[in-house]
């Protein structure tokens, strides 16, 4: 009933909004501000009007010839000065980011004869001064030069970002947002849905200590803000085929049977007025289809129904029943749809709305190296998300205007193998253990489905005022109301079905099922002080969460529920309590001198664990026996779980050496507290099982040195260097359960460890070179030191915990466009290539070796498998190898 009310309340506030708005803006806003003086003496001009050409944004000068314009969305903009008896001055190419200040200081000379207006062209700086923790904004202009094809390539090149780990937490420490509304499926806490890199107008990466208006993230924030509806049409459209194209036939079967097609994208975006609608109505649209078929195949010599027999003693004897076909299967392919559209509706003067949707569907494989021959029997994935938002902007005065949006955020899980779970296809379990261990299936099937929901509902309102020309002040609040639903099940095939597939009882062992409704309250209040010698970012932040959930006082006492079903009795049960905390920031910028700033700052930040560790296993079943997928039947949840919290803090120097040279550096520090780990029990006395519990910690200490050279000249340059020493009591939270599985048991670690995502060194450098309008070159280079691994022999240890690192990786992309003007029309021809030198990056490694082509298992005296492959095929892994060289060939029209 709740959850009814609810989602009426939200579509009310939507149609409220589409009915009463103003201003709308989609994202969020920067600001610029400076001082308007006569050139001839250096006085201040009062009343001198400066606007934003092609919009109704501008202001009027104090008496001290002091301005500011706030509420700016990001872009390149064109802003003009004047004042009656001068001539006026227009500075082009001024670049406005998210959340930062644009300085710009105009002189205006008397206008003694009619000469025209002035005009200017600006640079962006290399030291941005109101910086106050490390911040990178990308343009969409940037992103069209590189090799770059999705926001997570984007956001992996920041300095301090390792495979989506930022400056060492977790992997769903970071919040993804698409114009100022979190995308992060609740259930994972991880994003399910980004823009396409061609909608963008700018990305914000923020990696050290955010403000206050960021909640629910311990380690970052990626703020995605796409473009606007235009007032002129604009039309765009690409595409590119092409393949993987390597000599390593010996890692990757049919590697050398290259397609045309085996990579392709196809993505175009429009933008314009409505036609007959005047200035009324403007659209943008984009779309993505992007198809990948990979680089990892299997072979389909088995198919799932196949029942060989390898009991005999003699492999002369072995009965092998093989029907497939022989063909080569994709087991590691992703395709994707994505389209959004957005919708501007102008009101009069100063008035207008904007409706944003996004929609993404992808289906994809994981690898899994067992189903090599028999590929058909292996789970497939799909996930599609929505997101619905509709934002608009009060402005009260040109110092205060108030924010107000409302969304929904769906996003739809799905794995198996077929759809219909009692589908003749699946087959009974038992045909999976005709082979022995280090065999390739001979057939079988994955006989469990999982089936979840996470939605989303969110409403917020901000309020900035510039209070003075030296303060911003910022409050804002926000409910987010949620809704889960879950199920995972297997699908029983055995002897007292008659072979046939039939389900379980919902409740059951092995059956999962479960909706939950948890809600959240953020208000946050912070200042902005610009002072000519000093900035301040000052704020704080209160979180509330309400879990709305039961859980098991007594662990080792969960025998008794086998007999019980839900709810079960309040005397075995507790009622997860409310969950709070307030959260200082702060951030200060020095300035040194005209070309360079010291930055200091200091955050606490709060995060709700992903909700699948909270309502894991709602119904505390731990069966005695029986196959279960990792993670089912051996784990319970703990809807008590208490936030994890990070304290962080940060120094850093930003330097311009030379017009369009500069240096930042950077060093930070995180201390890591009440992050998941696993808390161990038993079942009658033998059955072990964990339960969910803050008890991980961990610390991260490293720097950052970045050098820039800004485009002129023909070429530019970046290069990012990390150094990191990111270490914990465990990376998994599963960790303590899964060493007291082990056999034999391993004993928890008593002291700090490497993380396993811990690489002590990485660069990452760009080149781009050319004219633009005529070529473009550009490369990406990547060099990171292996991360960590524990070294082991037949599952016995020999080191301790990630004391020994993976060889080192790099690879370089390459960029090559070349524009032709046809028929008053700019089409380009493009050349994209990844891993250019085809090197084969050992990502995973035999724990014997310490190298993925390598182990020791090869070289002991063993009876081979029992099955069709030898030991050698077993353990040729190419899931242990980074991507071979892809090759893409495309072209784009614009007009």
């Amino acid at each position: 009933m709740i959850k009814k009310y609810l989602k009426l309340l939200f579509a009310t506030i939507l149609f409220f909004l589409i009915i009463f708005s103003i201003n709308s803006l989609a994202g969020t806003t920067g600001k610029i501000s400076g001082k308007i003086i006569d050139a001839s003496n250096g006085e201040p001009l009062i009343g001198a009007n400066v606007i934003i050409m092609g919009t109704t944004l501008g202001a009027a000068t104090d008496f001290d010839g002091n301005f500011f314009i706030i509420n700016i969305p990001p872009g390149k903009y064109e802003v003009k000065a004047s004042s009656i008896g001068y001539n006026s001055v227009i500075i082009q190419n001024v670049r406005v980011s998210v959340d930062q200040t644009t300085k710009l200081n105009f002189d205006l000379l008397v206008e003694a004869v009619e000469m025209g207006d002035v005009i200017v062209v600006a640079t962006r700086p290399i030291v941005q001064k109101d910086l106050t923790s490390t911040q990178s904004s990308i343009s969409g202009e940037d992103i069209a030069m590189l090799p770059l094809e999705t926001v997570q390539s984007v956001v992996n090149l920041q300095a301090g970002v390792i495979n989506g780990h930022f400056r060492g937490g977790r992997i769903a420490e970071v919040t993804y947002l698409v114009d100022g509304v979190s995308t992060n499926d609740a259930f994972t806490g991880l994003p399910t849905l980004e823009a396409e890199v061609n909608s963008i107008q700018e990305i914000q990466v923020l990696t050290g200590t955010f403000n206050a208006e960021y909640g629910e993230a311990l380690s970052g924030i990626v703020n995605q803000i796409t473009k606007l509806p235009g007032d002129k049409y604009d039309f765009n459209f690409s595409g590119y085929f092409g393949d993987y194209v390597s000599s390593r036939s010996d890692l990757h079967d049919n590697i050398s049977n290259i397609s045309p097609t085996g990579v392709s994208n196809l993505q175009g975006t429009f933008s314009g007025p409505i036609p007959g609608a005047g200035e009324l109505l403007k659209f943008f649209i984009s779309g993505r289809y992007f198809k990948d078929d990979g680089y990892i195949f299997g072979e389909r010599v088995f198919n799932p129904s196949d029942v060989s027999n390898f009991s005999a003693n003699d492999p002369a004897d072995w009965q092998v029943v093989s029907t497939g076909d022989g063909n080569f299967v994709p087991m590691a392919f992703e395709e994707r749809l994505s389209l959004q559209a957005k919708i501007a509706i102008k009101v009069g003067t100063g008035r207008g709305i904007v409706i944003n949707g996004l929609y993404s569907s992808k289906k994809f494989r994981s690898y899994d190296h067992i189903y090599k021959l028999n590929p058909d029997g292996d789970y497939k994935k799909f996930n599609d998300s929505y997101l619905l938002s509709t934002q608009y902007t009060h402005v009260f005065s040109n110092s205060t205007f108030l924010d107000v949006l409302a969304s929904a955020f769906e996003s739809d899980f799905k794995q198996y193998v077929f759809k219909d779970p009692l589908d003749p296809g699946y087959v009974d379990p038992s045909v999976k253990n005709v082979v022995s261990g280090n065999a390739f299936l001979t057939g079988g099937t994955q006989n469990w489905q999982f089936n979840r929901t996470s939605q989303t509902y969110t409403g917020k309102m901000d309020l900035t005022t510039q209070l003075t020309q030296i303060h911003q002040i910022k409050s804002g609040i926000e409910f987010k109301y949620h809704n889960i639903d879950y199920e995972d099940f297997q699908i029983v095939i055995n002897a007292s079905t008659d072979f046939k597939p039939t389900l379980p009882a919902p409740g059951s062992f092995n059956f999962n099922v479960y909706n939950t409704n948890p809600y959240q309250f953020a208000g946050y209040i912070q200042d902005k002080i610009e002072l000519d010698y000093l900035i301040v970012n000052i704020g704080v932040r209160f979180d509330y969460f309400q879990p709305d959930g039961k859980y098991l006082l007594d662990p080792d006492n969960i025998a008794v529920l086998d007999d019980l079903q839900p709810p079960f009795p309040d005397s075995l049960m507790g009622t997860a309590s409310v969950k709070s905390q307030f959260s200082p920031r702060l951030g200060i910028s020095y300035p040194i001198s005209e070309n360079g700033a010291i930055h200091i700052s200091y955050g606490q930040f709060f995060q709700i664990p992903p909700f699948e560790f909270l309502y894991r296993n709602p119904n505390f079943r731990i069966p005695l026996t029986g196959n279960f997928p990792e993670n089912i039947g051996n784990i319970i949840g703990n809807t008590d779980l208490q936030p994890q919290k990070t304290i962080m803090y940060e120094i850093g120097l930003q330097q311009q050496l030379f017009s369009d040279y500069g240096v930042t550096v950077t060093a930070y520090l995180k201390d890591i507290r009440n992050l998941l780990g696993s808390e161990l029990h038993e079942k009658n006395n033998f059955k072990k099982f964990s339960k969910l519990i803050n008890l991980d910690y961990g610390s991260v200490q490293g720097f950052t040195l970045s050098f820039e050279k800004r485009f002129s000249n023909g070429f530019s340059a970046t290069l990012d260097y990390t150094f990191q020493d990111a270490k914990g009591n465990a990376s998994d939270p599963n960790d303590a359960f899964n060493k007291a599985s082990a056999n034999p048991p391993i004993e928890v670690n008593k002291q700090l460890a490497p993380l396993d995502w811990d690489r002590t060194h990485a660069l990452n450098f760009t080149v781009t070179a050319g004219v633009p309008g005529d070529y473009i070159i550009s490369t990406i280079g990547r060099w990171g030191t292996g991360l960590p691994y524990t070294p082991a022999i037949q599952n016995q240890r020999t080191g301790l915990e990630n004391s020994d690192n993976k060889p080192s990786i790099f690879t370089m992309d390459m960029f090559i466009t070349k524009f032709f003007d046809l028929f008053d029309q700019q089409i380009s021809v493009f050349l994209k290539v990844f891993n250019l030198f085809d090197s084969a990056n050992e990502l995973e490694v035999f724990s014997d070796s310490g190298r993925a082509g390598t182990t020791l298992e090869l070289t002991r005296a063993q009876e081979q498998p029992r099955g069709v492959n030898t030991l050698s095929e077993f353990f040729t892994r190419p899931d242990f190898y980074s991507a071979p060289r892809q090759i893409v060939l495309g072209a784009s029209l614009e007009f």
